[in-house]
């Protein structure tokens, strides 16, 4: 069965920044399944139009499409039951808790700290479309809501219990990394493929953990390529 994923790309096709596709991208490294992606862009709406949807993360496995990147990682437990990532149960509810957290706390900080670099990082076709989305969003312009020192202020802060977490086990999720590991990652990860430079210091605990991520089955994110490959 050939399992596809459309999956975003930048101005370099090679360039693979979606928070949420890099959840998806580490489900599937957790589970160790093969899988083809196809580039997307912003602006190709018709590319997804047999899903009905119209953004990525998109799955098609077999004859099964799946949207959105949670309902994919859910679907991968369920179709594939080994080396859960998200769990069932009360393991289940936390992943989803944390899911908001990432989305309603983490990722409006890390925003800020890269709203241009995504700019840069956009294929030239695209930007229109970023910038009148993401403005009529924040209700400001790029330039106002492009704010590092800010954004890395905020992002210290939201990321507390985070830190508190690591401070007992190397990952999230414990000994190993899972789910919960994977939700904070791709948000990371974003910003890691866009930004000239690192949004966290060199001896904090998320620093450290981002590394531990970064070699996590067998360095598969490690082996991405960044804006820095690029310029």
């Amino acid at each position: 069965m050939t399992r596809t994923l459309y999956d975003l790309c930048g101005r370099d096709e090679r360039l693979r920044f979606s928070p949420y596709c890099w959840r998806v991208r580490m489900a599937f490294a957790h589970k160790g399944l093969a899988y083809n992606t196809i580039a997307w862009r912003f602006e190709d709406k018709q590319a997804l139009a047999f899903a009905d949807y119209d953004k990525v993360p998109v799955l098609c496995d077999g004859d099964q499409v799946i949207t959105d990147s949670f309902k994919i990682m859910r679907y991968l437990d369920k179709a594939y039951p080994d080396a859960p990532v998200l769990g069932e149960g009360v393991a289940y509810q936390r992943a989803l808790f944390f899911k908001y957290y990432v989305e309603r706390s983490v990722t409006p900080a890390l925003f800020r700290s890269v709203a241009l670099d995504l700019l840069a990082a956009i294929h030239p076709d695209d930007r229109d479309y970023f910038r009148k989305t993401r403005e009529a969003r924040f209700g400001a312009r790029l330039e106002d809501v492009h704010n590092p020192e800010q954004g890395k202020q905020q992002l210290y802060q939201v990321l507390a219990p985070v830190r508190d977490q690591l401070h007992g086990s190397p990952f999230l999720d414990g000994e190993t990394p899972s789910g919960i590991d994977y939700l904070l990652f791709g948000s990371m990860m974003w910003t890691h493929t866009v930004s000239l430079e690192p949004l966290t210091e060199p001896d904090d605990p998320v620093t450290e953990w981002f590394t531990r991520m970064l070699d996590a089955h067998n360095g598969v994110a490690r082996q991405a390529i960044t804006i820095r490959d690029l310029n």
